[in-house]
């Protein structure tokens, strides 16, 4: 080894954790920019807050969020927290009995509180599953939204993407739970792709290549259900919004692709706004105005636009109000994660 490549190592260390820390980043800064819009159609947003700038509170018809502060996150980084500490936990191996126990007590803690910000759909059935007495391993066979997706970032930074079918394991692992179907894995392998090749120094087309790929593996795991192709549709949605004018992103975006729970639309178009993105806070800005679950498609671009830019393109005032409000710390996490990635 020569003393340059020496030299390199701990700069090459540090890069990969700011890139990290992005990526945890841009998913709390994204969810926390969708917060007060989930749900909620265009032009009740454009009614209620104008045009989405910076980090605001729920506003008046803001029924899932109702009452929280600018700056709050919800069960989008909550859930990617959840995982990443079970992943640290088990030396980068998911227990599929404790993430079915951590997400009953979550969404049990998210009732005392009175919070209407519970589990999503396909989630929320595979609990109710569990609690039935089917085996955590069949209880997600029929989860195929983007609940999986929207949590996957910790896969993304604690796996390498160099073997795609051994990454796909390792997010089969931890969506099986819930979303163990080939829309819910194919959709989780390419947001937690995308983010991997981001902390592997990849740059924005790298990322969504990537993403692609992997979705290509993950749609043959799990069981199969109907819908579109993540990676057919992924790779369209992409070329689709590359050919159109940028006044008219958001109106394909909502129209064309489509931005409800279903993978086939936010996780897609996730892929498309990432694929064209030049400004990444902005390009969360306009996720969060799209209408329909916007604080999960803000949250998967961010987590990875993050981990291709690092932490210097987000907003200082945003980090310092989502850190604040959360009461976050997400160095320590980065980097007990990364060191998962690199045994």
């Amino acid at each position: 080894m020569t003393a340059a490549s020496i030299a390199e190592e701990p700069q090459a260390a540090a890069s990969r954790l700011d890139s990290a820390h992005g990526a945890l980043l841009g998913l709390a800064l994204g969810d926390a920019l969708g917060m007060p819009t989930q749900s909620m159609s265009p032009t009740e947003i454009a009614e209620d807050y104008g045009s989405i700038e910076r980090l605001v509170d729920a506003g008046p018809r803001q029924r899932i969020a109702h009452g929280m502060r600018a700056g709050s996150i919800t069960d989008d980084t909550e859930q990617a927290l959840l995982l990443a500490q079970l992943l640290i936990d088990g030396d980068g191996h998911v227990d599929e009995r404790a993430f079915a126990s951590a997400l009953i007590n979550w969404e049990r803690a998210m009732e005392a509180k009175g919070s209407l910000d519970l589990l999503g759909p396909s989630t929320k059935q595979a609990v109710q599953r569990i609690l039935d007495g089917v085996p955590a391993s069949e209880s997600g066979r029929f989860g195929s939204t983007n609940g999986a997706a929207m949590r996957v970032a910790p896969i993304g930074i604690a796996v390498v993407p160099d073997d795609l079918d051994a990454f796909v394991d390792a997010v089969v692992e931890a969506s099986a739970v819930t979303h163990n179907t080939s829309l819910g894995i194919a959709s989780a392998s390419a947001i937690g792709a995308a983010v991997s090749a981001g902390i592997q120094g990849g740059s924005i087309q790298d990322a969504v290549d990537t993403a692609l790929a992997a979705a290509r593996v993950g749609e043959r795991r799990g069981h199969w259900v109907a819908g579109g192709s993540i990676a057919a549709r992924g790779a369209w949605a992409r070329d689709l919004l590359r050919a159109t004018p940028v006044s008219e992103h958001a109106t394909v975006l909502r129209d064309v692709i489509g931005t409800s729970v279903a993978s086939q639309e936010s996780v897609v178009a996730t892929l498309a706004l990432v694929a064209v993105s030049t400004d990444p806070w902005q390009t969360l800005c306009i996720a969060a105005e799209l209408g329909g679950d916007t604080d999960t498609i803000a949250a998967m671009a961010g987590a990875v636009l993050g981990a291709v830019h690092g932490t210097e393109l987000w907003p200082a005032d945003a980090i310092e109000c989502v850190n604040s409000v959360n009461s976050l710390d997400l160095v320590p996490i980065a980097r007990q994660l990364l060191e998962l990635r690199v045994r």
